[in-house]
């Protein structure tokens, strides 16, 4: 007798085995089924914002479907940022932050959401930042720089705010070289360029994206770039470790982060739909000669790349005691 009803049983217990799997499997065998945003923690017109709108645009053909990219500026990008931690984790919301989603943590004592409250899913690209002085400034490059600055009472170099990138450099070349500079902080790079090309300051670093069609047009000169490797479209401008300082790295990154629990095979599918599109050569030939690194790669890659991050920013920004404006 009882063998008679341990098929049954069987079954019925396989059946819901297979319903749950199936329920599990749904999410990505469908997905995507409708529009997919970015959110960009920022304004429009920068270059996270362009990055953004260009990848978008190449991922929504890998994908075949559309993708809206919205601004939600704020709070040093932590608002945009907590908007997507507290999004629904289906995969319909992504952020495509900068790497103030690594360091505001360091530098604000109080934050709306955790790091682990957003799964980092691809790189996108690094426009590496460029020291720039005005340009008819006697200084010609990376030590002639760090010289003029010990001379006298110190050279003025603008930031875009307490924990910006360009804030970074200015710190990197004050503890790894002693060079004696006035941090002066602006509301964005782009202000903080401007106030060079008009002399109000002695030199800032910028994104190259930004500062690019200056250099081009002569407005400014480039000293320095401060990624592992020379700009494409810059060749002949060496990188701060090629002039004796490999501690002075950094670069305006741009990633795409989900929701925490937002499905893994849904991270999967967006992570190569990323690395396809940022291998194609229309999106290639589109970054490129603006300044702008395509990256991409595994997701393992990139959650390489942000713990060296934290661990190399964290030290400057403390020695520094970088505190929110």
């Amino acid at each position: 007798m009882r063998t008679k009803y341990l098929f049954p049983r069987y079954a019925a217990a396989l059946l819901l085995g297979l319903m749950a799997l199936s329920t599990l499997a749904a999410p990505a065998d469908t997905w995507p089924s409708r529009p997919i945003r970015f959110i960009v923690p920022f304004g429009p017109g920068g270059a996270n914002d362009l990055v953004a709108r260009a990848v978008a645009e190449a991922v929504s053909k890998q994908l075949g479907q559309t993708i809206l990219v919205e601004n939600k500026p704020g709070a040093g990008s932590v608002l945009g940022a907590d908007f997507v931690a507290k999004a629904a984790p289906d995969g319909y919301t992504f952020l495509t932050p900068a790497g103030g989603v690594v360091t505001n943590a360091m530098i604000k004592t109080k934050m709306p959401y955790k790091d682990e409250d957003l799964v980092p899913v691809a790189m996108m690209s690094v426009s590496p930042s460029i020291i720039v002085v005005p340009a008819d400034s006697p200084i010609k490059d990376l030590k002639g720089l760090i010289a003029a600055s010990k001379a006298g009472a110190g050279l003025n170099f603008s930031t875009a705010g307490t924990g910006s990138t360009p804030h970074f450099v200015a710190e990197m070349l004050k503890l790894k070289s002693g060079a004696k500079l006035h941090i002066i902080p602006y509301k964005s790079g782009s202000e903080g360029m401007v106030a060079v090309m008009g002399k109000q300051v002695d030199v800032t670093s910028e994104a190259s994206v930004v500062v690019l069609p200056q250099v081009q047009g002569g407005k400014l000169r480039a000293i320095a770039s401060t990624w592992s490797r020379r700009i494409a479209v810059l060749p002949n401008l060496p990188t701060a470790a090629e002039q004796g300082y490999p501690d002075v790295l950094i670069g305006h990154w741009s990633g795409v982060f989900a929701p925490r629990g937002t499905p893994e095979a849904i991270l999967e599918k967006m992570n190569r739909a990323v690395d396809a599109a940022l291998k194609s050569t229309e999106l290639r030939s589109r970054l490129i000669p603006q300044g702008i690194d395509p990256v991409g790669g595994t997701r393992a890659e990139f959650v390489k790349f942000l713990a060296a991050e934290k661990a190399r920013l964290g030290p400057i920004a403390k020695a520094a005691d970088m505190k929110e404006d």
